[in-house]
């Protein structure tokens, strides 16, 4: 494998790894799951403080609601390797963004 390819196998889990820290923390804080209802309560600090929440924890809210769905809906292949795609790629992304946070903070991991 190509360093490349070793950072962005690195990356993915990274995100992975972030969006269940944010997610599970933040349900570990408040007693109540996260969603992306947070959005839903209209303009103001509220609203405005869950935006980095739900952008670092929604691959884990894809997958979690897409595990839901096939559970309760009986939602087929398809659906499930859509939702994993998208959460894939998203988690890729923001797995990127830590490593670029690491990288910038002098991180010794790195």
């Amino acid at each position: 494998m190509s360093p490349d390819q070793i950072e962005t196998f690195f990356a993915l889990a990274l995100g992975f790894a972030t969006a269940g820290l944010m997610a599970t923390g933040y349900q570990l804080v408040s007693g109540k799951p996260a969603s992306f209802g947070l959005l839903h309560g209209g303009p103001g600090a509220r609203a405005f403080a869950a935006v980095p929440l739900i952008a670092f924890a929604a691959p884990f809210i894809i997958l979690r609601n897409t595990i839901r769905g096939c559970r309760i809906e009986g939602r087929g292949f398809s659906a499930a390797m859509a939702a994993t795609l998208i959460a894939g790629g998203w988690s890729l992304m923001s797995g990127t963004v830590v490593l670029m946070a690491f990288a910038a903070l002098g991180s010794a991991a790195i």
